[in-house]
């Protein structure tokens, strides 16, 4: 699966940092939708090593979860994104 091709800036976009990446998102995404914008897949490890990512969508599974701006197991399905939101995956 390869990469899509960056989103150029405009007032539809903002900025975020994905792991000290800085990534154009469009207005409106949430956390996950950007990741995934980015090329990201997973989100953090299970116990055993094994790769998650978001499943559910809506905040359920609990699967997505990420840290944002220094705070640890934020949802990122459920976390809209905001300009200069710094992102950290455990992946």
């Amino acid at each position: 699966m390869s990469a899509p091709a960056p989103t150029p800036p405009s007032s539809h976009t903002l900025t975020v940092l994905i792991n000290g990446q800085s990534c154009q998102v469009p207005t409106g995404c949430n956390v996950a939708a950007a990741m995934a914008h980015a090329g990201l897949s997973g989100t953090r490890r299970s116990l055993s090593g094994e790769a998650r990512a978001a499943f559910c969508g809506m905040g359920q599974c609990q699967e997505c979860r990420v840290r944002i701006d220094g705070i640890p197991h934020r949802l990122a399905c459920m976390t809209p994104c905001l300009d200069g939101m710094q992102i950290e995956t455990e992946a």
